[in-house]
């Protein structure tokens, strides 16, 4: 018997309509003459969907008793029996009724598929295994019902069932996936925008991520070895060096060429840390790439040409992009091939594109203070002379003549100068006197001895060795004196990069502490304010081998590695300034933000003393007026006129109180010594009495409170107040026939209440400056108070630990969002009556 075939529909998010699709597909399928069962579909409601369903064979479904409740199941003994052809199976990820043969319904679709049965089901992203964890971030979600990955790897075919999020976020504003009264809840948690455009890139990424995997999984099992070009696959090489963006604009251009292109940008870093790229320049790269359509990758190897050519045939590339090297021929005769040729032989049948560039390559450790030529210089001088003094005298013994001597000597001598010019003055004087023994040996009679008997054979010997010394003498002052040039321009370069980056106000610190490490070649650099480390590149400081420099009053900087040189303490002597002005800019920037609040402050309490001299002086007089009338004998007042004047002033009296009592919660908001004391409070304790002191009856406010909402981690009062402004803001912006709603939702662990109006709503620029001191929509009526009710109502709600936010309305208006934690048993026994004190800022009113 052979084993069925599973095809998945994966979707980004419920809604996007895989069930819909799984559906349309098996009628299609029905139509063809195939056995089509419907195994199991929810359709949550959906008329859409549930109308697809006529016309297809529903086996009935297993009804499972779990704790007095009647659970509805899929009958995996039913569909066995009934053996169809193929079988539709929504939510693959399900987790079965407890008393079933298996826990999950993935594995009842195992013994389907081992039975011979073709399955078509359906799965959302956040189901799979491997991406719980990054959905939980994304959506603050934890998915309790996830699939193995080898699961859905197995499938024979998976589709992604796709949907643009604003199109998803419209079906949901209009009822097509969820119930109206889960609307306002869906689209402000986990159907936000960026929700599901993340979503939608994950499930896309995972779906290419498998397709990538089967294509190698067919290479490798067929032994294709050779690149497939499915489609360009650009790699560029970054060293870090200011050259990586040229490159990486032309590994872009060459991608582009093609449908599909991919760029891909690598750093290949080296396992010896002795020169690396700067942190800087990599950043800004990396940024580019992203910038262009690229992903970046980083990669540790001893050998770069070798870890970048298998990097590249390991992502199945096409094209590999270096820069240019700026080596001397005589510095790749001397030192080997360099990386690009290196590349070019290893990389096969990738084409490598060699870029040439303007500025030179990645930076580089300043030149060391030591001898004027290397080692290995000096080394192939002694081999040079080893080797071509033998092979010199070979060619002279056998073309030698009675008049052949001068052209003997001079040939010698030319060895010796080019000795000399390649490994310095010691090969140069192994070469003069091994050449003038030479010499003596197998040209100056008596022949085959060493013997000098002559005064002028032991002047010619003399003045080999001379001209070897003073020859090699130039050769060595050169060098010096281009390692210098090399060591100054190497230090400009850097004193450029540190007031730069000082200058430029970047993270100054840390690009000083890279660049010391770079610079001087050490294992680890840590810059030290007091205990507290501030910056810090490489490997930890070793005390052992670790030298400490102050630098100013309080910071010190650790240099774990080599002993550093005179000349490069002179060097160091200019970045410690330089960190030491970092430190001092960083010290003023402190203060300066420190004295921000404070101006803020003031502002704050000047419009305060504004808007008291204002609204206050309006109860006052009315209170005034009707009191001094009262008062007065010589004018008759009726019974009529006598409430009216007692009305006025109590309306005003009652008015001044509030304003009192908002204004001292508004200062202690503001002084940071808001009492809050915390405790489990329910929802349904504090809506009657703000509704009962805004004097509101049940047909003016409509309630939207499901059951089994969680109580809340609040303070009852302060959450009182909380709905009092914000619903006595609804009200008066609310359309008559249209009455304020207080709804109630849970989601994550978090409960959120909205006061929704039906209004003109707030425009979204001014969204945020709704919640600032004494700011009134329109500023126009100044019965309205001095704008502190949405101040206090965010400071309060800041205060027990919540938020408040402005969102709009559908179908327009503002919807004010309090969002509290849900008191669970734990939060309730660790947080019951917590007393504490709210240090939030101070907000407004629209």
């Amino acid at each position: 018997m052979s084993r069925g075939h599973l095809r998945v529909m994966l979707g980004a998010a419920p809604g996007v309509g895989k069930t819909y699709a799984m559906l349309e597909e098996g009628k299609r399928l029905r139509a063809l003459g195939k056995d089509v069962v419907v195994a199991v579909v929810e359709t949550h409601g959906r008329a859409a969907t549930a109308a697809l369903l006529g016309g297809l064979e529903v086996v009935p479904r297993r009804t499972v008793e779990h704790r007095g409740v009647e659970l509805s199941e899929l009958d995996l003994d039913a569909v066995l029996a009934r053996r169809p052809e193929v079988a539709l199976v929504d939510e693959l990820a399900h987790t079965n009724a407890p008393g079933l043969q298996n826990e999950k319904r993935w594995e009842d679709v195992e013994a389907m598929l081992a039975a011979g049965i073709d399955v078509m089901s359906t799965v959302n992203i956040q189901h799979i295994e491997s991406l719980n964890d990054v959905v939980e971030q994304i959506t603050g979600v934890q998915q309790r019902e996830t699939i193995p990955d080898a699961v859905l790897r197995r499938a024979d075919q998976i589709e992604v069932v796709d949907l643009a999020p604003q199109a998803l976020r419209d079906r949901l504003a209009e009822g097509v996936v969820y119930p109206a009264a889960r609307v306002d809840a869906a689209l402000s948690n986990y159907f936000r925008l960026g929700n599901l455009t993340a979503l939608r890139e994950l499930a896309l990424l995972w779906l290419a991520d498998e397709v990538d995997s089967a294509l190698q999984r067919y290479r490798a099992e067929h032994g294709i070895a050779g690149k497939w070009e499915a489609r360009e696959r650009v790699v560029v090489a970054l060293t870090g060096g200011p050259e990586g963006e040229t490159l990486l604009r032309r590994g872009a251009r060459i991608a582009a060429r093609s449908a599909g292109g991919e760029l891909l940008a690598v750093h290949i870093t080296s396992q010896d840390g002795l020169r690396e790229a700067t942190p800087g320049a990599l950043a800004s790269q990396r940024a580019l790439v992203e910038q262009l359509g690229g992903s970046y990758h980083q990669v540790v190897g001893s050998d770069i040409p070798r870890a970048l050519v298998d990097f590249a045939r390991g992502e199945n590339a096409t094209q590999l992009v270096i820069g240019v090297s700026r080596r001397s021929r005589l510095a790749a005769l001397l030192t080997g091939p360099g990386i690009g040729a290196t590349v070019i032989r290893e990389s096969g049948d990738i084409d490598v594109h060699i870029v040439s560039h303007s500025r030179a390559g990645g930076r580089f450790p300043l030149p060391r203070r030591r001898g004027a030529l290397t080692l290995r210089r000096q080394v192939y001088g002694f081999l040079l002379a080893l080797i071509g003094g033998p092979l010199l005298t070979l060619l002279l013994v056998n073309s030698r003549s009675s008049d052949s001597m001068t052209a003997d000597v001079l040939s010698y001598q030319l060895l010796v100068v080019i000795v000399a010019l390649v490994g310095g003055i010691w090969p140069a004087l192994f070469a003069a006197l091994f050449s003038g023994l030479t010499l003596d040996f197998f040209f100056v009679d008596p022949l085959y001895t060493i013997t000098i008997a002559e005064p002028s054979h032991l002047v010619a010997l003399v003045l080999f060795l001379v001209i070897a010394a003073l020859v090699s003498l130039v050769v060595d002052q050169a060098a010096r004196r281009t390692r210098a040039a090399q060591r100054a321009a190497a230090e400009a370069e850097l004193l450029a990069t540190v007031a730069g980056g000082v200058i430029r106000g970047e993270d100054a610190l840390q690009a000083l502490v890279t660049r010391t490490r770079e610079a001087f070649g050490l294992t680890g650099v840590r810059l030290l304010d007091g205990d507290e480390v501030i910056a810090t590149d490489g490997e930890p400081a070793d005390p052992a081998h670790t030298q400490r420099m102050p630098v100013g009053e309080r910071g010190t900087l650790e240099l774990s590695g080599r002993d550093l040189e005179a000349a490069d303490r002179r060097l160091l002597a200019a970045i410690i300034a330089q960190l030491d002005a970092a430190l001092e800019h960083r010290d003023l920037a402190a203060t300066a933000s420190e004295l921000g609040p404070l101006a803020e402050t003031d502002r704050v309490r000047s419009a305060l003393l504004a808007a008291v001299g204002h609204d206050l002086r309006r109860p006052l007089a009315a209170a005034t007026a009707a009191v001094t009338t009262l008062r007065q004998t010589d004018v008759s007042l009726d019974e009529a006129d006598r409430e009216a004047l007692l009305e006025t002033a109590e309306d005003s009296l009652r008015a001044l109180a509030t304003l009192v009592t908002n204004l001292l919660d508004a200062s202690r908001v503001e002084a940071g010594v808001l009492g809050v004391s915390l405790a489990p409070t329910e929802i349904d304790d504090v809506i009657p009495p703000a509704l009962d002191e805004l004097g509101l009856g049940p047909a003016e406010v409509d309630l939207d409170l499901p059951e089994g909402i969680p109580a809340v981690i609040a303070d009852g009062v302060l959450l009182q107040r909380v709905l009092v402004n914000l619903l006595g803001n609804a009200l008066r912006f609310s359309p008559r026939d249209q009455p304020p709603v207080i709804a109630a939702s849970e989601f994550g662990g978090t409960v959120q209440l909205r006061v929704i109006d039906h209004g003109p709503g707030i425009p979204g620029e001014r969204r945020e400056a709704v919640f600032q001191p004494f700011q009134r929509l329109g500023d126009t009526d100044n019965d309205a108070g001095i704008g502190l009710g949405l101040a206090l109502s965010k400071g309060f709600a800041e205060g027990m630990g919540g938020t408040l936010e402005a969102e709009d309305t559908p179908g327009g208006g503002l919807t004010m969002v309090v969002s509290l934690p849900a008191a669970t048993d734990r939060t309730a026994t660790d947080r019951t009556a917590t007393e504490h004190t709210a240090t939030d800022d101070t907000e407004g009113q629209r």
